[in-house]
């Protein structure tokens, strides 16, 4: 009896074993650049109001501070896909390894180049930057190629200003309170908090596709699911499945105010403040495709930037149409 029932045990304890096993193999691990970043809001929206489990996906949400890092958990194997800026799709082909956007989510960067309010009369356009101390989520991250540009366009070169990795959200705003940088890229809704206390002003605005034409000379895809190359090729029923919720959860956030698309955020993600994060989406909501699709001219403004503001970049010949894929957006709509 005492044989039977150790079998019995170690028999139920190996089906467990086994069951919470396929049950990780099955699970899709997604790392985001920053969770609580507007810019990133199709993928903890999507998760949410349940369209992941719609498609019968167990989808498992991570956060870092900043892109870079999220890029290298993807390299690393350590996640299936990553919400991040279309631009390492770029970077990364210039290094030899190949990763694709598979649903783009916005058309513009979401973000904006703050200066503290105490050298707002000294820091007025990138012509100024020189000498400056100016913060980044990371060193290699999309805010740093941005600030590059700027800087270089304007006349002011590389090793002429001192770039600060400060991360995002609170770090961002601890870094401009405590003097450690001048002027910064984020996004909202960190914007938005520092407009409102009155610590910094605007400069350049890349929150919305027109003011990011003005500035970059076209519409630049920003935010978006990436993966590499390799997985999207030997896992396209999960990929399809991916492209179907996020694509609905785009047609969600064109369809819906900013009040019924804030109602379904946990109240952390308002910064404590749900009015001013509702107006920071009311104002900026137009930087989302409606359906996931790349903009034609989108990844050409990318490449420019990149150009002059990524080394790695420069003089390599980048071939556009295997930073992403529409085979999965075009089946969602």
């Amino acid at each position: 009896m005492t044989n039977i029932v150790g079998r019995t045990a170690l028999a139920l304890l190996l089906a467990a074993s086994a069951m919470a096993a396929h049950a990780a193999n099955d699970r899709i691990r997604i790392m985001v650049g920053g969770i609580e970043k507007q810019i990133y809001l199709p993928a903890i929206l999507a998760q949410l109001l349940g369209y992941f489990k719609e498609q019968g996906l167990d989808v498992e949400l991570l956060t870092e501070p900043s892109g870079v890092h999220a890029e290298d958990e993807l390299l690393a194997g350590s996640v299936h896909g990553v919400v991040g800026f279309y631009d390492h799709t770029i970077d990364l082909q210039a290094k030899g390894k190949f990763v694709q956007s598979v649903v783009q989510f916005a058309q513009a960067p979401g973000e904006a180049e703050l200066v503290a309010t105490r050298h707002a009369g000294e820091i007025n356009t990138p012509a100024d930057f020189k000498g400056r101390s100016l913060g980044v989520t990371g060193l290699g991250s999309s805010t740093h190629f941005l600030t590059n540009y700027l800087a270089i366009v304007n006349g002011v070169k590389p090793g002429e200003i001192k770039l600060r990795a400060v991360g995002s959200g609170a770090t961002f705003v601890a870094a401009m309170r405590q003097h450690v940088i001048d002027a910064g890229m984020t996004t909202e809704p960190t914007i938005s908090q520092l407009l409102k206390s009155g610590e910094s002003k605007i400069m350049v605005d890349l929150r919305t596709p027109q003011s990011t034409q003005k500035v970059l000379g076209g519409l630049y895809p920003a935010a978006c699911l990436y993966m590499t190359s390799v997985w999207i090729n030997t896992h396209k029923p999960q990929v399809q499945k991916l492209a179907n919720a996020l694509v609905k959860t785009l047609k969600y956030i064109d369809t819906h105010t900013p009040e019924q698309i804030a109602a379904e955020l946990p109240s952390e993600y308002h910064v404590g403040e749900r009015a001013m994060y509702v107006e920071a989406l009311r104002a900026s909501k137009s930087m989302f495709t409606v359906d996931g699709r790349m903009p034609a001219s989108g990844p050409e403004t990318v490449l420019k930037v990149l150009k002059v503001a990524n080394r790695l970049v420069k003089g390599k010949t980048i071939d556009l149409s295997k930073t992403f894929a529409t085979e999965f957006v075009d089946a969602a709509r």
